[in-house]
């Protein structure tokens, strides 16, 4: 979980003397092992006017897995997978169901097993269930296959009136649209999930770093224009692409290229291998072949640690890199060079090849090069630090991709958590209809998150130690 959401009052490398109450933390914590446990906790939730939070692992960037007072559902240990051939309407193919508390590496584990793989993220402990899918869901596979949410078939979901239903293009239609990319914890409590399956390929994946020190930053900042330029080949033969770009230096870590021979992705780099020793920039490069995704999974999708940072991001639209990549890389360079630590990371995909009628992903996503995301340091003991950097990202860093982004957006699940009109910029022209869907499926409220549809109707009281208000 994003730091500023978790408990630092009980901080163990604090001081001992320091402070220690529950803060943000959820008061209660039900182990859920079934839709039963789902509904008895909605059933005491209402009955008693309580907060309810769900939670699998805690991957959350904008604090929706927990909250003062809260009780919470925990989903962790419903790990039940299933394969089988799915016939409908809209697919017919392999299918996987998960049970609510599946992480990525078991999804690709169980999946690779059978011979297939899955649309997951890049982070092996991240739920796929939860908000990531339902947030939309990018990962080393969506280039080739589409975004999470795009992979979705049915949903098995407790609503807040503790009805139990499946929701799939033919069933409870609207509640399958709302929840495959309208975002977590909103609509209701997800049991399971049955996503597309597809055969196992061949791999190959690539990490490449440079510095900047000691070179000429033109130079430097030529090859980063070449490398984003190249984005567009490299997506739309089918590659994920994933890099980070510092005041000290640049690095694609990795390059994932499911069906992509290793020739075939060294001929796509050589923009920007071309361009490095060009301006004499010494680089290291690693670039391999593999039998399956699954192996290049493993040897080259390194986690991150996340815990001691602030986000916020913009989608970057195919055209800006396309027409103007000069002013994208003046305004990526003054955020890096701003002297507070600021990292742009940057995720890149061809998402467009889906049907953007059958969910409800942020349309901006089917036109979009990648997911820039904007990272700032995060100090457990400097709180005025967190606030102003935390400031900085609403009022000037992500300004100044929205002014070359214009009627843009930003990913839910990445997304600065101040996000000012967050109901255009995180759901775009699908806001109202995900709203009315709120409303049929959700008419109390029970189901809370920070930014999530239907959270501008209540507040947390921090005079009341964080309780949940409705506006009135």
């Amino acid at each position: 979980m994003a730091p500023q959401f978790t408990n630092n009052s009980c901080n163990p490398f604090l001081p001992r003397n320091a402070s220690c109450s529950l803060g943000n933390y959820i008061s209660y914590a039900v182990n859920a092992s079934d839709a039963t446990d789902f509904q008895k906790t909605m059933e005491f939730v209402r009955d008693h006017n309580i907060r309810l939070t769900i939670r699998n692992t805690g991957h959350d960037y904008n604090g929706k897995a927990t909250g003062a007072g809260a009780i919470g559902i925990w989903t962790h240990h419903m790990k039940s997978m299933e394969s089988f051939q799915y016939n409908s309407t809209a697919y017919t193919g392999r299918a996987i169901k998960m049970g609510a508390g599946i992480q990525t590496e078991e999804a690709y584990q169980y999946a690779h097993s059978l011979g297939l793989v899955i649309v997951g993220a890049i982070s092996p402990t991240v739920g796929v269930v939860g908000g990531y899918t339902q947030g939309g869901g990018h990962g080393p596979l969506a280039s080739r296959f589409g975004l999470a949410a795009d992979q979705a078939l049915e949903w098995e979901v407790v609503t807040a009136s503790g009805h139990l239903l499946i929701a799939s293009r033919s069933q409870n239609a609207d509640l399958y649209w709302a929840l495959s990319g309208g975002g977590g914890g909103t609509y209701g409590a997800v049991v399971s999930l049955t996503v597309k399956a597809y055969p196992e390929m061949v791999t190959s994946a690539v990490n490449l770093t440079f510095s900047r020190p000691n070179v000429n930053q033109d130079g430097f900042w030529r090859v980063v224009a070449a490398f984003q330029e190249s984005l567009p080949a490299l997506v739309d033969m089918g590659a994920y692409v994933s890099f980070y770009l510092s005041n000290e230096s640049f690095a694609i870590a990795p390059i994932q290229g499911p069906g992509i021979p290793k020739t075939q992705m060294e001929q796509a780099l050589n923009a920007t291998t071309s361009g490095l020793e060009r301006e004499n920039i010494r680089y290291n490069l690693s670039i391999a072949e593999f039998s399956s995704f699954y192996d290049s999974h493993r040897s080259f999708d390194v986690p991150v640690n996340v815990s001691q940072l602030q986000i916020g991001g913009r989608l970057i639209p195919r055209s800006l890199v396309q027409s103007n990549i000069s002013a994208l890389i003046q305004a990526q360079r003054s955020i890096v060079d701003s002297g507070v630590g600021a990292i742009i990371s940057g995720v890149c995909v061809n998402v467009s090849i889906a049907n953007t009628a059958v969910n409800s992903v942020n349309p901006v996503w089917r036109t979009a090069l990648y997911d820039a995301v904007v990272v700032t340091p995060f100090s457990y003991t400097d709180d005025s630090s967190n606030l102003l950097l935390a400031n900085m990202m609403t009022n000037v860093f992500l300004p100044t991709l929205a002014q070359l982004t214009p009627n843009g957006g930003a990913y839910i699940n990445e997304a600065d958590f101040q996000q000012p009109d967050f109901q255009n910029v995180l759901y775009g022209v699908n806001y109202h209809k995900l709203r009315e869907i709120k409303r049929k499926y959700d008419p109390s409220g029970i189901f809370y998150a920070l930014k999530a549809v239907g959270s501008e109707d209540w507040f947390q009281d921090a005079t009341r130690g964080g309780r949940l208000c409705p506006v009135l």
